[in-house]
C-alpha cells in the first residue's frame, strides 16, 4: 500500500509539474506573442516556418532588385522625356528657319540654340546615376531578377535609344539628325532645311518610340512588385497562424489550467497529510 501510494504520489507530482510547464510555456506566448520558440514544441510547424522564412528572405531580396529596376527605369523615363522635348524644340527651330527669311543674327541664335540642344541631347544619352550606373545600358541589357525564372531589362541600351533611325532608307543617330539641323540653317539651301525637317520628324518619331517600350518595362515591374506583394501576404498569413499566439484561447487556457493547477496541489496537500497521519497511527 505504502509503495502504490508512493507511486500515485510520484505520478501527481510530474502532472503537476507537466501543468506548470504548459502555464509557463502559454505565458511566454503570451508575451512575446509567438507560441513557437523552439522545435519540440511542434516540430512540423518548425519546419513550415523555417520554409516559409526563406521564401520571404528571397521575395524581400527580389522586392530589392525591384525597387533598384524601378528607380533605373523611372530615371531612364525622364531622360527620354528630356529627348522628346529637345527634338521638339529643334523641330519648332528648324519650321522657323524653313518658312521665313532668317536674318544673320536670328541665323546665329537658332543655330547656337541648335548646338546646346545637340550637346544636351549627348549628355542624356550619357549621363549616370549617383552609384556611377550609366542611365541606359551600354550595347547589351542588365537583367535584373524579379522572380524565380524571371529576369527583365529595365532600360533600353543607349545605342537602341540613339542609333539606327531609318531617314529615307539612310541609317541615322540623334547626334546626326541634330548635326544635320545645325548645318541646314547654317546652309542658304531650302531643300537641306527640308531634309532636316524629315529627319528631325523621323528621330522625334524614334524618341517617341523609345518612351513607349520603356513605359512597358515600367508597367512589368509593376505588376512583377504587385506579384509579389500578393505572395508576401500569402506567406505572411501562413506564417501567423503557425507561429503567433491567440491572444484569447491562450489566456482563457492558461486561466484554465492555473485553476486546475490550484486544485490539483490543494487536493494533493489534503490526501498527502492524511496519508502520512495514517502513517504516524
Amino acid at each position: 500500500m505504502v509503495a502504490l501510494t508512493a507511486q500515485t504520489m510520484a505520478t501527481e507530482i510530474r502532472r503537476q509539474q507537466g501543468l506548470s510547464k504548459n502555464i509557463a510555456d502559454l505565458q511566454a506566448s503570451v508575451s512575446s506573442t509567438k507560441k513557437l520558440n523552439s522545435p519540440s514544441q511542434d516540430p512540423q510547424a518548425w519546419v513550415q516556418v523555417s520554409e516559409i522564412g526563406r521564401q520571404q528572405a528571397q521575395q524581400s531580396a527580389w522586392k530589392t532588385n525591384i525597387n533598384y529596376g524601378n528607380a533605373r527605369a523611372q530615371k531612364a523615363e525622364a531622360n527620354l522625356g528630356q529627348i522628346n522635348t529637345l527634338f521638339s524644340r529643334a523641330h519648332e527651330l528648324m519650321v522657323r528657319a524653313s518658312s521665313s527669311t532668317l536674318n544673320a543674327s536670328d541665323q546665329a541664335a537658332i543655330v547656337a540654340e541648335l548646338q546646346g540642344i545637340r550637346q544636351s541631347n549627348q549628355e542624356f544619352l550619357n549621363e549616370k546615376d549617383y552609384q556611377g550606373v550609366p542611365v541606359f545600358d551600354d550595347a547589351t541589357p542588365t537583367l535584373v531578377p524579379v522572380a524565380r525564372g524571371v529576369n527583365m531589362d529595365v532600360v533600353g541600351t543607349r545605342q537602341s535609344v540613339s542609333d539606327g533611325i531609318d531617314v529615307n532608307g539612310t541609317p541615322m543617330t540623334l547626334d546626326d539628325i541634330l548635326a544635320q539641323a545645325v548645318a541646314a540653317v547654317q546652309s542658304t539651301v531650302p531643300a537641306d532645311r527640308a531634309a532636316s525637317l524629315t529627319s528631325l520628324e523621323k528621330g522625334l518619331d524614334h524618341v517617341i518610340l523609345n518612351q513607349s517600350q520603356q513605359g512597358i518595362r515600367g508597367d512589368r515591374l509593376d505588376n512583377a512588385s504587385t506579384s509579389l506583394t500578393d505572395i508576401d501576404q500569402g506567406l505572411a498569413e501562413r506564417r501567423s497562424k503557425l507561429e503567433d499566439t491567440d491572444l484569447t484561447t491562450a489566456l482563457a487556457t492558461i486561466q484554465s489550467q492555473l485553476l486546475s493547477l490550484e486544485a490539483a496541489q490543494s487536493a494533493f496537500a489534503r490526501i498527502n497529510r492524511q496519508t502520512l497521519f495514517d502513517l504516524i497511527n
